[in-house]
């Protein structure tokens, strides 16, 4: 099990620690419900530093990326982002990421900590026809997610540039919290707005330190996995593993803003096909009618019980207060106001489709 440069301070805090992506990673500090409702109304900082990064440079950076991602990375610039996934031969998908424009021929990729060997693997393979240069920097960065609406306010002291004019997936290479060059870049998981701090690992305590100092007087609080997964699912944000894998399609996933085919990408060509001729099942919202909490696995079932799909995420929202989640269900019963049933043990308690997000601050 592998440790941030942060471990020993979360243990310090009282953290629950728990093994998450073979790191051992702080899923809560004072309960999920507190700080998820610190991220929503104040702000809070999440170590994310078991994600992966890819420094991919060169002539043929932009090339690799292209075939590689479903997004058109052509459409960035420097100090510019794009959410993107990785496409597998095979119709699913290897893993979804953010690619940031470094500079002119250097792009940083982003991805699950839990895919860093599938994801480089992947990519390695279709390296061969654009030889771009790759380097796994993974161990030695450390990533702050900082997130919530006062979290410009509350981390403007720490930088010589105003926060307030990086827009949402943009980022700026600046002096944050002492440290000469950082990456601060206006993205996150949490739908509360926010930053994602970049740094090395000898730096991070110093960047930790700096952020709890500045950020005292607006209510600052670390904030564990647990709330980041209840944050991003009241934003329908996909979770690797959960609602999307290798067997789930860009457009079932409710991807296909990202999934561009004026490039040719890893599997375009059946993608396109899929997109022409629809879909047999998507990817729905939905809230339970009736008091319940659905779970990842739970079954969806149709009005006479019949199993018509699977939850791959749920919760009890804690801003909503009531069930919610996500799942895949055939096409039939993917439109707005659907009614469907999630089987929560003995019971089929009913729901709605609805659209996204659940949380609409």
């Amino acid at each position: 099990m592998k440790n941030t440069a942060l471990t020993a301070i979360h243990e310090s805090l009282g953290a629950k620690m728990v093994p998450f992506a073979g790191y051992n990673m702080p899923v809560s500090y004072e309960g999920v419900n507190i700080e998820h409702e610190t991220v929503r109304k104040a702000v809070g900082v999440f170590d994310v530093s078991h994600m992966g990064e890819f420094l991919i440079s060169g002539p043929n950076a932009l090339a690799l990326i292209q075939k590689v991602t479903s997004n058109d990375a052509s459409k960035l610039s420097v100090g510019k982002a794009q959410y993107s996934c990785l496409p597998n031969e095979t119709g699913g998908i290897v893993d979804d990421l953010i690619v940031y424009q470094i500079k002119e021929e250097q792009y940083l990729l982003v991805v699950n900590a839990s895919n860093i060997d599938k994801d480089w693997d992947h990519i390695t393979k279709y390296n061969k026809e654009f030889n771009a240069d790759m380097r796994n920097i993974s161990e030695g960065y450390s990533l702050l997610a900082i997130q919530g609406p006062k979290a410009v306010e509350a981390m403007q002291s720490l930088t010589s540039i105003d926060l307030s004019e990086i827009k949402f997936y943009n980022f700026k290479v600046a002096d944050f919290a002492g440290i000469e060059h950082v990456i601060i870049s206006a993205t996150g998981y949490t739908g509360s707005g926010g930053f994602e701090i970049y740094c090395k690992n000898e730096e991070v305590k110093q960047v930790w330190d700096n952020v709890f100092e500045a950020g005292a007087t607006f209510g600052i609080k670390p904030i564990g996995l647990a709330a980041r997964d209840t944050l991003r699912l009241e934003m329908g944000y996909c979770l690797y593993g959960n609602d999307i894998n290798d067997t789930t399609s860009p457009f079932e996933a409710g991807l296909g803003w990202i999934t561009k085919f004026n490039k040719d990408f890893v599997n375009s060509k059946a993608l396109s096909e899929e997109k022409k001729h629809g879909l047999k099942r998507k990817l729905v919202a939905f809230e339970l009618d009736e008091r319940g909490i659905p779970r990842h696995d739970y079954d969806i079932v149709d009005g006479q019980g019949n199993s018509i799909g699977i939850v791959t995420s749920g919760t009890m929202s804690p801003s909503l207060g009531k069930g919610i989640g996500l799942g895949y269900v055939p096409k039939i019963f993917s439109e707005v106001g659907s009614k469907i049933n999630i089987q929560v043990r003995k019971k089929a308690i009913p729901a709605t489709v609805i659209k996204l997000p659940f949380y609409k601050g």
